[in-house]
């Protein structure tokens, strides 16, 4: 009898090896291309496209742990994020830095993260 393939579910992510408790029921997202493109149009159609890149990213949220690194997430400007998947896929974001606001959340003990960088990659 065939086994289907682990597709989703449990991930982990570490910033610098040091590893963060993600919440159960969000997941983490990776950015997981480096352009985006879309059409140029003419007249008389599709007349070719049109490529940018996009930043690279992790975003998710995570359980504030009595060891979570705050001083780090706050001032460093050049981490390292992992995040292995359960599919086997593993995204490294590297030259990484925290973007946008972090609230934490006292009844639920999280804090929604995102991370940009200067190079994602899959592997």
């Amino acid at each position: 009898m065939a086994t289907a393939p682990k597709v989703a579910g449990t991930c982990y992510c570490k910033v610098d090896g040091d590893q963060l408790e993600i919440k159960s029921d969000s997941g983490i997202e990776a950015t997981m291309f480096d352009t985006t493109r879309e059409p140029v149009m003419g007249q008389s159609g599709v007349a070719g496209l049109k490529e940018m890149a996009i930043t690279p990213s992790v975003k998710g949220t995570f359980i504030v742990t009595p060891n979570f690194p705050i001083d780090k997430l706050n001032t460093a400007t050049d981490m390292t994020i992992t995040t292995e998947f359960i599919n086997g896929k593993t995204y490294t974001l590297s030259g990484a830095f925290r973007v946008g606001d972090s609230t934490f959340k006292s009844d639920s003990g999280e804090v929604e993260l995102e991370f940009n960088g200067i190079k994602g990659i899959w592997a």
